[in-house]
């Protein structure tokens, strides 16, 4: 099964984020839009996992969450990776006080240390909104998005990670929470 370890969203947050999707889509862009109630703020994508793996992931993110309090993000600012001339992914910024770096970085380390490949990448905080599929209508997105670059979404106070199970359908992917785990010493 293919699952990862994410920061879930309130219906309040992922409501202000269906919002501003419904204002980039009049821009007429061609982008696969995120379903709001599948958005999430990913710390780590383990791809393939199997049965026996949920266990030791489970464990390692309670020992890990052990070590970390609840924390607040800030929802703040749009952008695209990796570039505007050549943009793949719109997202939403995360604004926080290093905790969630010093959490994911933890996760990152313990999911190796088992078996799971490491992130090139350096981790930032976003919540995907869309993918782009082509660059037909990308300036009148570009400049749609110029007037939201800083607004703000809302905030989260993030208790606790979810490992959740990622099945992909025709329709799109489903997810469906495996596990939640409480920050703090609980």
């Amino acid at each position: 099964m293919r699952c990862f370890i994410a920061i879930e969203l309130s219906h309040e947050i992922k409501s202000a984020l269906r919002s501003i999707q419904d204002e980039f889509k009049k821009c007429g862009a061609d982008v696969r839009w995120v379903h709001p109630d599948n958005m999430h703020l990913t710390l780590k994508f383990m791809g393939s996992a199997g049965e026996e793996d949920t266990q030791k992931i489970i464990s390692l993110m309670t020992d890990a969450c052990k070590k970390y309090p609840a924390f607040t993000l800030t929802l703040k600012g749009i952008g695209i990776f990796p570039n505007e001339k050549s943009p793949r992914v719109l997202w939403v910024g995360a604004e926080e006080d290093g905790t969630l770096k010093g959490l994911q970085k933890n996760i990152e380390n313990d999911m190796a240390a088992i078996g799971f490949e490491k992130e090139d990448r350096k981790f930032t905080a976003h919540l995907t909104l869309g993918r782009f599929r082509s660059l037909t209508s990308k300036e009148t997105l570009l400049q749609q998005l110029k007037l939201h670059k800083n607004d703000i979404f809302g905030a989260i106070n993030v208790k606790s990670l979810s490992l959740i199970k990622s099945e992909l359908h025709s329709s799109g992917s489903r997810y469906t929470s495996l596990a939640e785990v409480l920050l703090g010493p609980n």
